[in-house]
């Protein structure tokens, strides 16, 4: 990939504060600063901490030119998660969302000050965080490209039925802002995995504004820290156990289940008899380092019974490493668009239970277009409980059938046209001499 000339570009990466939209930018910020070009990361104090927190897959003291922007805005309330909410849609969330408009002044001082001492300036920003940028266009030497964190066949086959009313004229509002100001769009995707939809997309840009699929932005091959520090114990666990045994059970950071789901799919794990990882946590308030979270309750002696067979973990946990393990066969998944690409990067078929936004329509692409999942719980049959008896025969379909097997094959296959390929390092040294033209 061609080097940057640091004294020509500058590059200010904008996030939307939400973990799966801070992931993806930081991910790109580590593809872009190694080329050794200077990235400046701007967000909150919270939202900073967490994303620095929880970057795993590789080495963030490896990277000496990305820079951290703390910027202050005024408190605002996060409140707790509602498990039993009669949407999966995190509004907890939204007051975080709206608070960003507060980043405006401090984002376009960074700027100024950028523009001073460099011939061109381009923000990276999240597309749901476009007014933040009100401003650009009367800086001059400022471009601004926004990166989609959904995937394109979620932008294609759009529903609102996925979302609340609330977050509809959100999404809305910063649309507006971006037709303002935008001229390109980056995704976190490749055309091994959606050409068709990012295809379609392109013929439908205005004159002038580009894309590049730059995607999987998250690593492929993962950096082992074990000689710096402690493998997380979901690692240690994985290590005794057999090549493709285990299935890892996680909904993001965005879903809170409810009692009742919870208690139908700890009996469903125990009834498949396969080995798995949960990871048995609240959703993250809009601030994750402020108050208290729910402790979700199993059934009794569920953990003894389960005994070596099964991991709970109540925390985070290192999502990436844990699917790159060797002895991951299998991940059942909201299907959010990170847990999408990086279980295509590691090659792990999905057992997809989408919860909301763009979710229902990856589960679509990822069972009915790429046949590298299988379906538990249909978005049509939504507001219906997941029996233990349907996440039972799910599992043992993904874990121990011919079936599952063969959508393994074809996952693992769909990863090595995905390296192979070098579509997505083409595409993103395309974006670089762009913006370095």
């Amino acid at each position: 990939m061609a080097k940057l000339n640091n004294m020509e570009v500058a590059i200010v990466m904008v996030p939307l504060p939400a973990q799966g939209h801070l992931n993806q930018l930081l991910h790109l910020s580590r593809l872009i600063a190694a080329c050794n070009h200077p990235i400046h990361f701007a967000s909150t104090t919270a939202h900073l901490r967490q994303a620095k927190t929880r970057v795993h897959g590789w080495d963030p003291l490896s990277i000496s030119n990305l820079n951290f922007h703390e910027l202050t805005i005024p408190d605002y309330q996060t409140p707790p998660p509602n498990p039993n909410s009669n949407t999966k849609f995190p509004s907890q969330l939204m007051p975080s969302f709206h608070a960003t408009c507060h980043l405006r002044h401090p984002v376009t001082s960074l700027l100024l000050e950028l523009s001073r001492n460099y011939k061109r300036v381009i923000v990276i920003y999240d597309s749901l965080i476009a007014w933040v940028l009100e401003d650009t266009p009367s800086i001059q030497n400022v471009e601004c490209y926004s990166l989609r964190c959904i995937s394109t066949v979620s932008i294609r086959l759009w529903r609102d039925d996925s979302i609340t009313p609330e977050f509809a004229e959100y999404v809305k509002i910063q649309k507006e802002f971006r037709e303002k100001i935008n001229r390109g769009d980056l995704f976190n995707s490749c055309y091994e995995v959606e050409g068709l939809y990012l295809d379609s997309l392109a013929k439908e840009k205005n004159a002038g504004v580009k894309q590049w699929a730059i995607g999987p932005l998250n690593p492929m091959k993962l950096f082992d820290r074990r000689d710096q520090i402690k493998p997380h114990e979901c690692i240690e666990w994985l290590d005794d156990q057999e090549p493709n045994s285990v299935i890892f059970v996680s909904f993001g950071t965005t879903t809170s289940l409810s009692d009742e789901e919870i208690q139908e799919l700890a009996i469903g794990l125990e009834r498949s008899e396969q080995k798995f990882i949960w990871v048995l946590r609240e959703a993250d308030k809009g601030d994750i380092f402020t108050g208290e979270s729910r402790k979700v309750e199993l059934p009794d002696g569920y953990e003894e019974r389960v005994g070596e067979r099964g991991l709970i973990v109540r925390d985070w946990a290192p999502q990436l490493e844990i699917l790159g393990h060797v002895s991951t066969g299998g991940f059942m998944s909201h299907c959010g668009w990170n847990s999408c690409m990086e279980s295509i990067s590691m090659g792990v078929p999905i057992a997809a239970w989408p919860m909301h936004s763009d979710q229902p329509r990856n589960a679509f692409l990822i069972t009915e277009v790429l046949k590298i999942g299988l379906v538990l719980k249909d978005w049509e049959k939504r507001d219906e409980l997941v029996s233990s008896v349907a996440v039972a025969e799910c599992v043992k379909r993904l874990m121990d059938s011919d079936e599952g097997n063969e959508v393994r094959q074809r996952v693992m296959e769909l990863r090595k046209s995905v390296v192979d390929g070098g579509g997505s390092s083409k595409e993103m040294e395309s974006f670089i001499a762009h913006i370095t033209r």
